[in-house]
């Protein structure tokens, strides 16, 4: 039984003051707490019949094991975080504590013998969820979706109730966190807990489309889609419609739960250049009856590792080799943390990191709602997606010429079940989009455990992608060759390159994380004083100088075999005041017009 009481005193400690904002983005005062986020959560599998839950929520932060039967603080605006300044509450709940959410809702529609689904985008990180009194079980990942069907617990009349109990040990737990810890500082930041992402309804027949993604078989110009159908009968069927530019250009019809090869008769093959994309139609047909129809798209994109003339390993996108240049971007934001104010502000730093002249972004430590990918989608980026790290505490020492240093965190078996059933969770639920090009499980040895184990995982789960088994981490061998497609090193701030000489033969050489060349901007920091840089410069002139320096260098690499690198960072955050904007995003510290020509010769 939990503990039905708690002192009243407790009860007003508890009450959210507003606070001041330390930061402003350009959309901070755009955010309307009555209708945050309107926009379509899912944009891989979209329904014209929806209901969004984001807005006015009520909070409690209490004691771990008790319930909130006194009544609720006050009011909270999902799905912001609990902490963060555009939830209304700012106030941080910590591993002794639990968060509790409520709110009544009224269904906009009748289901009729439809089933009702709720859906969370991400809690942060333990959620149990309950419909009118009804336990619906424990989700546990903060950066995966989960759904319940709650037809059955509905009540009769207009008005039904949610409530969520939340809970996050933060690092004091052994679960992936990414960079948030309970006390801040240099590059670690403000913890997050709770909901994070939208809260949404949608109903569906009994027999339903669940998901759907697609793989490119660039040989044979053919696109294989994989629609899940939950609910599936003898009989039922499933159509692929394919069109580009409003003309069909490809079909197939096929049973349910089957793989479905669209050939297709006009082929535009997806790049940063060039980034079609192609409608979707997937129907749900039941002999001569159409039970459904959703709307999905797709991109004809092929990425490998193949030799050069030269004989160095490289990506290959399309058949063609392609130098991947990108920020380290971490996704945070003064005022939302891990949540963007707006679909607008989501979308913008992928717009200006496209203006830079960059071709990809290495998603750090961190797994963004999927709006994020189908921006990425649409505007033609590269994406390299981390596992957010957790569970750390690893021995770290840094020698020249050593990459495998033998010290990986010894995880209990709980913690281990933990990374893997998020792992897995996060590449079902984002292998749809095409922009993901590379996987990377660990970052700096970050909590790694058994490298060749979780790699085999990851290309289990998906074999279309490459594989950057530790990103400036522990590097296992299988024989000669390195476990994983990608060898990759991190040095600040000059580039390097792992030896060609060792590592070449079969592996593609990456310098993932160097630069972070620093510039405090007045006004713009996150604190006064006491902000860093693994460099730090007076103004941008002389930021600009020692950047062309590191470009100058990096380019020698290239033809040393060097097949990608990823510049920390997009943004400044918290007290890291390394970005190529500030954390509000209103300086930019760079001329892009002139970044955009330095990287233009990266790429020939």
């Amino acid at each position: 039984m939990r503990k039905l009481a708690f002192s009243f005193l407790l009860f007003l400690s508890s009450l959210s003051f507003a606070q001041e904002a330390r930061l402003k983005t350009p959309w901070t005062d755009q955010m309307n707490p009555s209708d945050p986020l309107p926009e379509y959560p899912r944009p891989q599998l979209v329904r014209e019949s929806w209901q969004n839950l984001n807005g006015e929520w009520h909070y409690n932060i209490l004691p771990k094991g008790s319930i909130p039967e006194a009544g609720f603080a006050g009011t909270i605006t999902v799905p912001f975080p609990v902490e963060s300044y555009l939830s209304g509450v700012q106030k941080e709940v910590g591993p002794e504590m639990e968060l509790w959410y409520e709110r009544d809702f009224e269904l906009d529609s009748k289901p009729g013998k439809n089933r009702v689904v709720l859906h969370f985008g991400a809690v942060d990180w333990e959620a149990e969820v309950w419909v009118n009194g009804q336990s619906l079980g424990i989700h546990q990942g903060g950066f995966d979706g989960f759904s319940y069907d709650i037809t059955d617990q509905l009540v009769s009349g207009k008005k039904q109730n949610i409530r969520v109990r939340v809970w996050d040990p933060s690092d004091a737990g052994p679960q992936p966190r990414g960079k948030q810890i309970q006390k801040p500082h240099g590059i670690w930041y403000t913890p997050v807990t709770g909901i994070w992402q939208t809260v949404w309804l949608e109903q569906v027949p009994s027999s339903h489309i669940a998901s759907v993604y697609s793989v490119t078989d660039w040989e044979n110009k053919v696109q294989v889609f994989y629609p899940e159908v939950s609910g599936a009968k003898d009989g039922l069927e499933v159509e692929v419609d394919v069109l580009l530019e409003g003309k069909s250009v490809g079909q197939f019809k096929g049973k349910a739960n089957q793989p479905l090869p669209v050939k297709l008769n006009e082929v535009r093959a997806w790049s940063p250049t060039d980034p079609v994309l192609y409608d979707v139609k997937v129907r749900l047909i039941d002999g001569k009856k159409s039970i459904e129809e959703v709307s999905s798209y797709a991109a004809f994109r092929d990425i490998r590792m193949d030799k050069t003339a030269d004989g160095h390993q490289r990506m290959f996108l399309n058949g063609k080799a392609l130098f991947q240049y990108g920020p380290l971007d971490q996704g945070w934001w003064p005022d939302g943390l891990y949540t963007a104010p707006t679909d607008e502000a989501l979308l913008f730093d992928i717009i200006k990191t496209k203006e830079m002249g960059f071709n990809m972004i290495r998603k750090h430590v961190k797994v963004e709602p999927a709006r994020w990918y189908y921006h990425a989608d649409r505007e033609g980026i590269l994406v390299w997606q981390d596992m957010p790290s957790g569970d750390m505490g690893n021995r770290w020492e840094i020698r020249p010429g050593v990459y495998r240093h033998d010290m990986y965190k010894e995880r209990s078996a709980e913690s281990e079940q933990i990374f893997k059933t998020e792992w897995s969770e996060i590449i079902e639920e984002f292998k749809f989009f095409p922009s993901i090009v590379v996987w990377v499980p660990f970052n700096e040895a970050w909590g790694q455990f058994k490298t060749t184990e979780i790699v085999n995982l990851t290309r289990q789960l998906d074999a279309t992608r490459l594989i950057n088994s530790a990103s400036g981490g522990n590097f296992e061998m299988e024989g000669n060759d390195i476990v994983g497609d990608i060898m990759d090193l991190h040095n600040y701030p000059d580039p390097v390159m792992p030896d060609p000489q060792v590592f070449g033969e079969n592996t593609v050489l990456v310098l993932g994380e160097f630069g972070g060349l620093g510039l405090p901007v007045e006004g713009h920091t996150w604190q006064q004083k006491d902000n860093w840089g693994y460099q730090s410069f007076g103004d941008k002139q002389e930021l600009f100088a020692r950047y062309s320096l590191l470009m100058e260098d990096l380019k020698k690499l290239i033809p040393m075999g060097l097949a990608a690198a990823i510049y920390t960072q997009t943004t400044d955050v918290e007290v890291e005041v390394n970005g190529m904007m500030t954390y509000d995003r209103q300086v930019y510290k760079f001329d892009f017009d002139a970044l955009h020509k330095l990287h233009q010769e990266l790429y020939r």
